[in-house]
C-alpha cells in the first residue's frame, strides 16, 4: 500500500477522534464516527464485503448495553434513583466519611449492574444535588464527585458486561464471560480498592468531618430536570416508591445478571438474555402500573449500535493499512517472553493509546493486535485482560481516556462546578498509576495461581 493510501485513513481517523472527543456544537459522538466510517467504505479502506462480519461482532455487545440502559430507565421511572438520592445524606448521619463511602459505593454498583456511561449519567446529577443541598464548597464537592466518576469508570473492569468495548473484545478473543470473571474479578477489584483508598487519602482534608443536619425534601429531586430542592427545606417526606413493583424489578435485574453467567455456558448469547430481562421489566411495569414504552423509546440511546459499528469499521480500516502489523513487529518478542512481560507491555500500551485517542478504539486495536501474534491460549487471555485493565483503569489518567470521563466533565460544567483538565490530571496521576500497576501485578499473580 502506497504512502497516500496510508496517510488518508490516518487523517480521517485522527479528525474523527478529535471531533468525537471535543464535540463542537455538542454534536453526538455517533455523527463523526459514522462520517469517518462512511469515508473508509467510500475509499475502499474497508471493503463492503466485511460489513456483515463486523456487524456480527459489535451488534451483540451494543444490544446488551442498550438492554442495560432500558433497565435503568425503568428503575428511574419507579423513583428508585430519587429514593437513593434521598437516603444518601440521611443515612450518612452527618458523617462526611460515610457520605464518601456511600457515594463511591453507589457509583460502583451502578456500573456493575448497568454500565459505566449509564452510571455517570445516573449518579453524577444525584451527587451534585446532594452536595449542593449541603452547601459544600467547590473543593468539597470535587472530593465526592471525582472519586465517584473514577470508580464508576474503573468498575467496568471486574465483569465484562459493563462496557461495550470489553464485550466486543471478549468476542474477538473467544473468551466466555465466566472465564473472564474468574480471571479478572479479583485483580481488578484489588486495583479499584487501592484507587479508592488513595482517593480518600488525597481528599481527606476536603471531606467534612461533620455535615450539616439537613433533612432533605425529595419531591423535587428529579434527575432529568436536575432541579435542586431549596437548601432551607425541612420537609422529611420520603419519595414515593412502589415497593412491590420495585422488588419484582430488582429480582428480574439480578436474575438477568445471573443469567449472563449461568446460561451462556449452554450457548445462549448474552444479548438474548439481556433482551429478555429488559422485556420482562417493561411487561411487569405495564401490568402493574399500566405505563407503556414511550419513555423507554424516547430515552434509550439507540445510536449506540451505529456508534459501535462505525467505530469498529474505523479500527478495522487501521488494521487493513498495517497498523496492527507495526505493533506486532515492535511488541511480539516482548509479549512472547513470559506472562509478566505480556501483561505489563499490553497494559502499558493500552494506557498510552487510550489517553491518546480514547479507550474504545484503543482496546479494539490492542485486541486485534493480540489475535495475530500467534500466542498460546493462556498468554493471549492474560494479555487481553491486561488490555482491559489498561483501557478501563489506565485510561483514567486524562479526561480524553474515556467517553464516560468526558461526559462527567460536561455535566459538571453544566452545573457550574469547576474542575480544570490540569486539576483532574494532577489528581489522576497521583492515584491511577499505582492502582494500574497493582492491578496488573495482581493479574499476573492471580492467573499464575489459576493456570499453574
Amino acid at each position: 500500500m502506497n504512502d497516500q493510501m496510508i496517510l488518508l485513513p490516518l487523517i480521517i481517523f485522527a479528525l474523527t477522534i478529535f471531533v468525537m472527543i471535543w464535540k463542537p456544537f455538542r454534536i453526538n459522538e455517533t455523527i463523526p464516527t459514522t462520517i469517518g466510517a462512511s469515508l473508509f467504505l467510500l475509499f475502499g479502506i474497508v471493503p463492503l464485503s466485511d460489513l456483515l462480519s463486523i456487524f456480527n461482532i459489535v451488534s451483540g455487545a451494543a444490544i446488551t448495553i442498550l438492554s442495560s440502559i432500558v433497565m435503568s430507565i425503568i428503575l428511574e421511572s419507579l423513583g428508585f434513583f430519587n429514593w437513593v438520592a434521598y437516603n444518601l445524606v440521611n443515612r450518612a448521619k452527618q458523617s462526611g466519611l460515610k457520605l464518601f463511602i456511600y457515594t463511591t459505593a453507589l457509583c460502583f454498583a451502578m456500573t456493575l449492574f448497568f454500565n459505566n456511561d449509564g452510571s455517570i449519567l445516573i449518579t453524577t446529577p444525584i451527587i451534585i444535588k446532594t452536595v449542593n443541598m449541603l452547601n459544600l464548597k467547590n473543593n468539597q464537592k470535587i472530593a465526592y464527585l471525582l472519586p465517584g466518576a473514577l470508580i464508576a469508570t474503573a468498575a467496568s473492569a471486574p465483569i465484562a458486561v459493563s462496557n461495550i468495548a470489553n464485550l466486543i473484545a471478549l468476542k474477538i478473543v473467544g473468551l466466555d464471560i465466566n472465564s473472564y470473571v474468574s480471571l479478572m474479578f479479583v485483580p481488578s477489584m484489588i486495583g479499584i480498592g487501592v484507587i479508592t483508598l488513595l482517593l480518600y487519602l488525597y481528599f481527606k482534608k476536603d471531606i467534612p468531618k461533620k455535615l450539616p443536619n439537613l433533612k432533605l425534601h425529595m419531591k423535587n429531586y428529579e434527575v432529568n430536570k436536575r432541579s435542586l430542592p431549596h437548601p432551607l427545606s425541612i420537609h422529611t417526606t420520603s419519595p414515593q416508591v412502589d415497593w412491590g413493583l420495585f422488588k419484582i424489578c430488582m429480582i428480574i435485574i439480578v436474575a438477568t445478571r445471573a443469567g449472563f453467567f449461568l446460561l451462556t455456558p449452554f450457548g445462549i448469547s448474552l444479548e438474548w438474555i439481556a433482551i429478555i430481562g429488559a422485556a420482562a421489566l417493561i411487561a411487569v411495569r405495564w401490568f402493574k402500573s399500566k405505563v407503556g414504552v414511550k419513555d423507554v423509546v424516547k430515552k434509550t440511546p439507540w445510536h449506540i449500535l451505529l456508534f459501535a459499528f462505525s467505530m469498529y469499521i474505523l479500527v478495522y480500516g487501521l488494521h487493513n493499512i498495517g497498523l496492527t502489523d507495526v505493533l506486532i513487529q515492535q511488541l511480539s518478542d516482548v509479549v512472547k517472553q513470559d506472562r509478566l512481560s505480556a501483561i505489563f507491555t499490553m497494559g502499558g500500551l493500552l494506557t498510552v493509546l487510550s489517553n491518546t485517542f480514547n479507550n474504545l478504539p484503543a482496546v479494539m486495536i490492542g485486541t486485534l493486535t493480540l489475535t495475530e501474534m500467534d500466542l498460546d491460549a493462556h498468554t493471549l487471555q492474560v494479555a487481553y485482560l491486561a488490555n482491559i485493565i489498561g483501557s478501563d483503569i489506565g485510561a483514567l489518567l486524562t479526561p480524553v481516556g474515556t467517553l464516560a470521563t468526558l461526559l462527567w466533565m460536561f455535566i459538571l460544567r453544566e452545573h457550574k462546578i469547576h474542575i480544570s483538565w490540569k486539576q483532574y490530571t494532577k489528581i489522576a496521576f497521583i492515584v491511577i498509576p499505582l492502582g494500574l500497576i497493582i492491578s496488573l501485578l495482581s493479574l499476573y499473580l492471580w492467573t499464575n495461581w489459576i493456570f499453574g
